[in-house]
């Protein structure tokens, strides 16, 4: 019993230090706190957004192991619904926009004065599918 309750502790160590190295790295490799505070032009507040990643990770590692059940009204759950869409469609559009995706998507595809339809048909794509996973997966 022992030996299951060590390798067990050793596996989920060496899963957390794994995503945490992977988070580190993409967030090292693609510059993403520099060039957030390049595009806002707080270049003075970087020390507060390492702190703000590095405290959000912590707080949202230990929330995650932690087995509660947050009885809320769910008109209190829209706001939090949205706040976390525009994290995320944020979120990719930094990181297309820090890899150069869709020129470099258009040029392959030979459709470089379309772009604006291709960034429309991505828009329009998530916009389906996330109406698809609310309508389809979540009862409400």
């Amino acid at each position: 019993m022992t030996i299951k309750i060590i390798f067990t502790v050793f596996v989920g160590f060496a899963g957390g230090l794994a995503v945490g190295a992977g988070f580190v790295a993409f967030l090292t490799v693609l510059k993403v706190i520099p060039r957030l505070t390049q595009l806002t032009k707080t270049m003075k507040m970087i020390q507060h957004y390492e702190w703000a990643i590095v405290l959000g990770v912590i707080t949202g590692a230990w929330l995650g192991l932690q087995n509660n059940i947050l009885s809320l009204n769910k008109a209190f759950l829209v706001p939090i619904g949205l706040a976390d869409g525009i994290f995320n469609g944020l979120l990719a559009a930094a990181l297309t926009e820090v890899l150069n995706v869709f020129p470099l998507i258009s040029k392959r595809i030979g459709i470089q004065e379309k772009i604006v339809y291709l960034i429309m048909a991505i828009v329009f794509g998530k916009i389906a599918g996330s109406l698809f996973q609310w309508i389809y997966f979540v009862d409400i």
